[in-house]
């Protein structure tokens, strides 16, 4: 492996927050947890190992990988007019063996 494939990058506590916008709890992200699985609502501009190390920073647990989605928004009426949703991007996050992330607690 080359040296800079093993270099984790260096961000503020700040930027740790903007690129964790909130955890997403559906009935299906909800079942990836049993598999050591969270997922995250994250900035389309966020990178994977942007993703990786603002979990760790701010939860304290070992990320294995990160796996990312792009979620188009979709198009709906309001009263006969078309309208757009915001496109939006969800990261699921794979832990280490024996850790978690209780989500009701919040970040301190």
């Amino acid at each position: 492996m080359s040296e800079t494939a093993t270099k984790k990058p260096v961000i503020s506590r700040e930027k740790m927050y903007l690129t964790i916008l909130a955890p997403v709890v559906t009935e299906k992200a909800t079942g990836l947890a049993e598999q050591h699985q969270v997922t995250f609502k994250v900035p389309l501009s966020a990178t994977k190992p942007e993703i990786k190390a603002s979990v760790e920073g701010l939860f304290g647990v070992t990320v294995l990988s990160v796996n990312t989605i792009l979620t188009k928004g979709k198009t709906k009426r309001v009263r006969g007019r078309e309208g757009q949703r915001s496109d939006w991007k969800k990261a699921i996050v794979r832990l280490a063996e024996g850790q978690s992330i209780d989500l009701t607690t919040g970040l301190a």
